[in-house]
């Protein structure tokens, strides 16, 4: 029936197979996107919302790279935060709230008009390999698709297990069946597989809610948008609200725990840490007599609400009675109920850096597959398998991205050289060098390196070159600007700020905590020049100027870590035989195989004096 071979063929249309076929297609691969239904490409599986802290940063840096997540968040939102603005600018993190209906639409156009992909609807049920390379795969209908790569962007649907109280089903989301018969090849040609656990909660009707008994939680004043291109703003916004649980709640939740899955042994796999069910919740902070609620909208257009933070595996009459038990769900209508859901996983540690996989050639892991949670860490993982799948079948190098490149890269890279035996959802914590990875500057740091491999446009280069150029001359403007005390001193009087006895640059001014370049814009001929420029230009100028020192020592810290990127370690190194090593490091460091010595040294139980020991033995 498909008689051509396809440069990459793409299993999964969720974020990761969305990013990662755009990507392939976009670079020149003839690819091939297959799902079980075409009518939920791209759909928001959990909460209707995009970006957050740290993943915020990821769909940024998802659109610098020139993928489509950024531009249809964009397209679909119906609200947009900007979080953590009273912290430093490595934390500031954009977030949308979605029309979960508009954004899959969205994202099929996308991929629609996308040259190079073809789309099929079918299940695969195997891979085809031959000399320890893949070529293919097999579909539940029989057919045999040829291909020179293979992307796995499953999901939640390797042998997925619905669980509501004491019920289970079969299936990858609420209605959909589940994937088979890849998890059973893949262990029996050496693959480890693992179980992991996530879940939902109950979307309701929001025409039974009374929003008069919860907090309102407008969109920001003047809300920005995540994509660099001129992607619509939006004009208007749809509230969420805030509401808390209470005892009474808690203890009617408490009545259904002998029937809850996560309780009785039914489920024993592991779950995000840090997106916990609410009888999780209830259970590990006992102490505590409330939690709080988000109560989100999901769409422009329908009365489905999503009740964020109260994601649950208990049976559904005990969810329904505890939720009446809410301010302003007294008389709620329940159009589903909350379920936890089981599914196959993937070590990542079975990855290179590019996420092909160590055991069989051309075949690509990205997702949830990699024991990861989240839209954003998703079509990350996605994007960059794309990438490095469409260059290995066309003898191109390698493209990875480091820690102090990408959040992209800190996920990947912590992924691959630490493993993961929960769901692994990206903090800023996670980053070592977050003052480098803003959301501000994604652009300026990956939109070249995009363009040079063929996926970014040259429209995106101009623009981020545009930026550069009107950033370095405000700041050279402020740098040179001299104010002297008696036009200084009645802005530092009005902002609580020391006066001055002499003329000070503007630059140095600003580098006060309380002074911005807003309040600097009150003196005229400040203004005169700052309003030229986007509020884009003023932030990154104000952002260069006030962190200099920080954002310096960051690119010290960095340089230093490249002298330890430089030193290569042979392939299939076998560290059994360095006597010196701890026993865990052998272990660790035979199973994980690193590029680098830094790359070894981020391995857990592989210990600064194991790193000695290996720079000696290499000759350092």
């Amino acid at each position: 029936m498909i008689t051509e071979t396809y440069d990459v063929i793409v299993v999964g249309a969720g974020h990761a197979g969305c990013e990662a076929a755009a990507a392939a297609a976009n670079l020149g691969s003839k690819t091939l996107l297959i799902t079980m239904n075409m009518q939920t490409i791209g759909q928001m599986s959990c909460n209707p919302a995009m970006g957050g802290i740290a993943k915020g940063q990821i769909v940024r840096e998802i659109d610098a790279l020139g993928g489509y997540s950024g531009i249809i968040a964009d397209k679909s939102a119906i609200q947009f935060k900007m979080l953590n603005l009273s912290k430093g600018p490595a934390m500031w993190s954009p977030r949308t709230q979605n029309d979960r209906m508009m954004f899959a639409e969205e994202w099929r156009l996308a991929l629609e008009n996308t040259p190079n992909l073809d789309f099929f609807q079918d299940m695969v049920k195997s891979l085809l390999i031959e000399n320890g390379q893949v070529t293919g795969v097999n579909t539940s209908l029989g057919i045999q698709i040829k291909g020179k790569s293979v992307v796995l962007t499953n999901g939640t649907f390797l042998n997925g297990l619905i669980h509501v109280g004491d019920k289970q089903l079969g299936g990858g989301r609420m209605g959909e069946p589940k994937a088979f018969g890849i998890t059973e090849q893949l262990v029996s040609l050496g693959f480890e597989a693992g179980r992991m656990k996530t879940g939902t909660p109950p979307r309701v009707d929001g025409r039974s809610l009374d929003y008069s008994k919860m907090e309102e939680q407008k969109g920001d004043e003047n809300p920005q948008k995540f994509s660099y291109l001129d992607t619509p703003r939006l004009t208007k916004q749809l509230s969420c609200h805030i509401v808390y649980t209470n005892e009474t709640v808690h203890d009617i939740l408490r009545e259904g725990f002998d029937r809850s899955p996560m309780f009785n042994g039914t489920i024993q796999s592991t779950g995000p840490r840090y997106c916990p069910s609410i009888e999780d919740k209830i259970n590990r902070f006992a102490e505590r007599n409330r939690h709080q609620l988000f109560v989100e909208p999901e769409g422009w257009r329908t009365v489905e609400i999503y009740v964020n933070g109260f994601s649950s595996s208990l049976p559904e009459d005990v969810q329904i009675k505890a939720m009446k038990h809410i301010p302003g769900f007294e008389n709620v209508k329940v159009f589903r109920p909350g379920y936890a859901i089981e599914y196959d996983y993937f070590p990542p540690t079975q990855l290179h850096h590019t996420l092909e996989t160590k055991l069989v050639q051309n075949l690509y892991f990205a997702g949830q597959i990699n024991g990861t949670t989240g839209y954003e860490e998703a079509a990350g993982q996605g994007l960059m398998a794309g990438i490095n799948a469409h260059n290995k079948v066309h003898g191109k190098d390698e493209f990875i991205l480091n820690r102090d490149e990408a959040y992209i890269g800190v996920l990947i890279d912590d992924l691959i050289t630490k493993g993961t035996e929960e769901p692994y959802r990206m903090f800023t914590s996670r980053a070592e060098y977050r003052l480098l990875l803003r959301q501000d500057n994604a652009d300026i740091r990956l939109t070249e390196k995009s363009y040079k491999i063929g996926l970014a446009t040259e429209e995106r280069l101009k623009k981020v070159e545009n930026k550069i150029t009107q950033s370095a001359q405000l700041e050279t403007f402020l740098r040179e600007t001299s104010l002297k005390p008696d036009i200084i001193n009645p802005v530092l009087a009005d902002n609580e700020s020391a006066p001055v006895d002499q003329a000070y640059r503007a630059a140095q001014i600003l580098t006060r905590p309380n002074i911005t370049l807003d309040k600097l814009s009150k003196i005229d001929f400040i203004s005169e020049t700052t309003s030229l420029y986007s509020n884009e230009i003023r932030e990154q100028a104000e952002i260069n100027i006030k962190y200099k020192g920080y954002i310096e020592k960051e690119k010290e810290n960095v340089a230093k870590l490249h002298r330890l990127e430089t030193i290569k370690i042979p392939q299939d190194f076998d560290y059994s035989k360095i006597s010196s090593l701890s026993a865990e490091a052998k272990q660790k460091l035979n199973t994980v195989q690193p590029k680098t010595i830094a790359q070894a040294g981020r391995i857990s139980g592989v210990s600064p004096a194991d790193i000695n020991v290996l720079l000696i033995y290499l000759g350092r």
